[in-house]
């Protein structure tokens, strides 16, 4: 509850989880978008939505980094340990605050995307997966910010860290353009590039089309990332006691 009141009353991070996502999809749609060769008749906000979404949860999974930096220059993670609680309880409850966070941002874009053309093409059942993987690839996400919150131990650090690594990750997938008309070297890396395929994921299960291994694999990057992000984080924040 604390984290969310906190998201709240933070226009800062409002912008980073609404505002940034909606300029990126008005500025790809209507300026990039009629550039960009799509097979058959596939209209560019119906490919991008999907994936724009997948960006949407990254972006702001990065906000559990740069939170819990700020909590450790503040003190507070100091009266944290000080309480008879799991060690993994105060980070369990900042990631899952991002889950509440990443559903709102996903609800928000989904109906930036229907006023600029975007359609679910998809069953309720398509729609529920959808939302799912979406919420699952941020959770994951969520693991990795804590761990660099909790290694940088400063707010400019933590934000530095997250976003450095996170911009290449993001762009160089499939959430904008078809890999295919990449670089055959970049192809390589956006082909298993968990982002390429957590959004293509979505984006079939919009289209109503046959999703095959992406779903799966989605599936596993996110159990492994939370697996041994978890373990890295909660290590060091008993380190820090």
């Amino acid at each position: 509850w604390r984290n969310l009141m906190f998201f709240a009353r933070n226009p800062y991070w409002i912008m980073i989880a609404v505002i940034q996502p909606i300029m990126f999809t008005l500025l790809f749609v209507f300026v990039f978008g009629g550039a960009i060769a799509l097979p058959g008749d596939l209209s560019y906000a119906d490919y991008a939505i999907p994936g724009i979404i997948i960006q949407t949860v990254v972006f702001s999974s990065l906000g559990s980094g740069i939170n819990i930096a700020d909590d450790m220059q503040k003190g507070v993670m100091d009266r944290y340990r000080s309480l008879p609680i799991g060690r993994g309880a105060v980070l369990t409850a900042r990631t899952l605050s991002d889950l509440v966070r990443n559903f709102g941002g996903a609800m928000i874009m989904a109906g930036v995307g229907f006023a600029v053309g975007y359609r679910f093409h998809g069953s309720w059942l398509d729609g529920l997966a959808a939302i799912g993987l979406c919420l699952a690839f941020g959770y994951a996400f969520s693991w990795i910010a804590a761990t660099i919150g909790l290694i940088a131990k400063t707010t400019q650090t933590a934000e530095v860290a997250g976003f450095t690594w996170a911009f290449p990750v993001v762009f160089a997938s499939s959430i904008f353009v078809p890999v295919e008309s990449m670089p055959g070297w970049l192809q390589a890396f956006a082909e298993v590039n968990p982002v390429t395929l957590a959004s293509d994921a979505v984006r079939h299960l919009s289209l109503n089309q046959p999703v095959g291994n992406d779903g799966w694999l989605t599936l596993a990057w996110c159990a492994g990332l939370v697996v041994v992000f978890r373990f890295l984080a909660v290590w060091r924040f008993r380190r820090l006691a």
